[in-house]
């Protein structure tokens, strides 16, 4: 069943994203998940020859987005779980750390990227009122950034395309919560999410030093 888990991702995640309905929600929220189910199975069945520390960590993260996919309609909540997610990718990609200054320079446009996002839904969070929301997305904001930093430095392919696959997943989720509507929204934050979701659990395999 191992090499047909790919395709399975595949096949549940458009089944969800172009033929779920948004009610009930219950039925969409079983279907969000089961692509997550699969990808979590995913990395269980991967062996890498180097690093467990590496394997657990990311199947951390992957469960606890798994519960913030879960939970994303208490929005704060289901933020929580991704944040904590985040912090577990983050912890993994820094024990596999392979420091280069080509890679480090990468720090400059993600804190350009965090700097812009945050003003942006800082404001519109305040024109809406929402102002108890700023600390949280802030949060939320610097930890994703961080993880995707720590994914470059690895120098792993599939963790740094998974990483950015999700930075532009959440980006598209926000501005299009937060600021102004994005067309085709759904679809561009679940295909970038679930990618990206895959390619940070296949980062498994491709480790570059142990820890």
């Amino acid at each position: 069943m191992k090499k047909f888990l790919p395709l399975l991702i595949l096949v549940f995640g458009l089944f969800y994203i172009f033929f779920i309905p948004s009610e009930p929600i219950g039925i969409k929220i079983l279907f969000k998940l089961i692509p997550m189910l699969l990808i979590l199975y995913f990395a269980f069945s991967l062996k890498p020859v180097q690093s467990s520390k590496y394997r657990t960590l990311i199947i951390t993260g992957l469960f606890f987005c798994m519960i913030g996919d879960g939970t994303l309609i208490w929005f704060v909540i289901g933020l929580s779980a991704f944040l904590i997610g985040h912090l577990f990718y983050t912890a993994g990609f820094i024990s596999s750390w392979n420091y280069s200054n080509k890679r480090m320079l990468s720090i400059i446009p993600i804190a350009i990227y965090a700097f812009l996002m945050c003003s942006n839904i800082t404001a519109a969070l305040i024109d809406k009122g929402d102002r108890g929301l700023i600390i949280p997305v802030i949060a939320y904001t610097i930890a994703i950034s961080t993880m995707v930093f720590t994914a470059i430095m690895t120098g792993n392919k599939w963790a740094i395309i998974g990483s950015v696959l999700f930075i532009i997943s959440d980006s598209i989720l926000s501005w299009d919560l937060f600021v102004q509507t994005v067309r085709y929204n759904h679809e561009l934050i679940m295909i970038t999410y679930y990618s990206a979701q895959f390619l940070i659990a296949r980062s498994i395999l491709s480790l570059k030093s142990t820890a």
